[in-house]
């Protein structure tokens, strides 16, 4: 039997085929590998905290867990950094047999949870970050981050100028009737 060499890896054998068996445990970890290829991950390096709950059932090992971490990247308005915290809940059956098994089975009296947890931190990410709701992003023509409260001039894009005549031809006829009404 070889040692498994994941962090994520538990030791299972004191639950394995004891149905009503259970154990709670807390695992602190640093990660290894960046969760993640969007603007916002998991960098290597970040701590990892998991309550974890492994219950035996019939036909595998149930893994109930909520784990905390720090994700980073950038603001997708204004581009500055941020960090944002995560916080996840997940639950998984470990399948003792490979015919019984959905996704994962128990492997040398082993759960290895990496797959899981990445799975449940990478899509719990949001995929277009904001450092605030309401942040202004950077003005188009300058690329300069916008004050808050400020809004950004419009710009009329010049294969669309030729219509701008119609929309003030429209705004001077009803500028004309409502004088007329007047009278």
């Amino acid at each position: 039997m070889r040692a498994p060499t994941s962090p994520y890896s538990v030791l299972v054998r004191d639950l394995i085929h004891r149905p009503g068996e259970h154990r709670e445990s807390s695992i602190d970890l640093t990660v290894p590998e960046k969760l993640g290829e969007g603007v916002v991950h998991v960098n290597p390096g970040t701590p990892l905290h998991i309550d974890l709950r492994l219950e035996s059932l019939h036909d595998g090992i149930l893994a109930t867990a909520e784990l905390d971490t720090q994700a980073a990247g950038q603001c997708v308005r204004c581009l500055d950094d941020l960090t944002l915290d995560v916080q996840v809940e997940f639950q998984e059956l470990f399948a003792y047999s490979v015919d019984e098994a959905f996704d994962y089975t128990v492997q040398d009296d082993h759960v290895d949870l990496e797959p899981v947890v990445r799975d449940a931190v990478v899509l719990s990410l949001p995929f277009q970050p904001v450092c605030r709701p309401d942040c202004p992003g950077l003005d188009p023509e300058t690329g300069e981050r916008l004050k808050d409260g400020s809004v950004p001039d419009e710009v009329i894009d010049p294969r669309w100028a030729a219509l701008e005549s119609f929309r003030t031809a429209s705004d001077d006829s009803d500028t004309i009737r409502a004088q007329e009404e007047k009278r």
